[in-house]
């Protein structure tokens, strides 16, 4: 009987990911990743270059408009759960907290951000099609 190595296991349970079946667990990444909060603050840490770049939790809560404190502090620990974001608290009077992306954070702002180009360039085509859709449905 042939031994598999941890690196061959791990390859063959990437490989079996199939976001169509229900029990795949990439469903609730992607759950996850496709929460409006995620894409902003994804896109608030970057630059327009592609690097990422720290921001203080307080600058984030600004930059969001409308965003509550618990769903801001609840969607930056899952991203730093899943090793999008990372966290340093620096010791001061008060405590600093600042979050910036990890290189896997960086890989998925580059397509979060062109999902939010998309929607601020073809939000006046959308919404004229609901108003199209809703006279002629009413």
């Amino acid at each position: 009987m042939a031994t598999t190595t941890a690196a061959q296991k791990r390859a063959r349970t990437k490989a079996e990911y199939d976001a169509f079946l229900a029990a795949c667990p990439s469903r609730k990444l992607l759950d996850r990743i496709s929460d409006k909060w995620v894409t902003l603050i994804l896109c608030a840490l970057g630059d327009g270059d592609g690097e990422s770049r720290a921001l203080r939790y307080s600058e984030l809560a600004r930059m969001l408009a409308g965003v509550s404190q618990k769903m801001l502090t609840q969607t930056l620990r899952s991203l730093e759960r899943d090793g999008l974001v990372t966290r340093t608290a620096t010791p001061t009077v008060p405590v600093t907290v600042s979050y910036e992306l990890t290189d896997l954070g960086l890989s998925l702002r580059l397509m979060m951000r062109a999902v939010k180009t998309w929607a601020e360039t073809n939000m006046d085509d959308v919404l004229a099609n609901r108003v199209t859709y809703d006279t002629r449905t009413a």
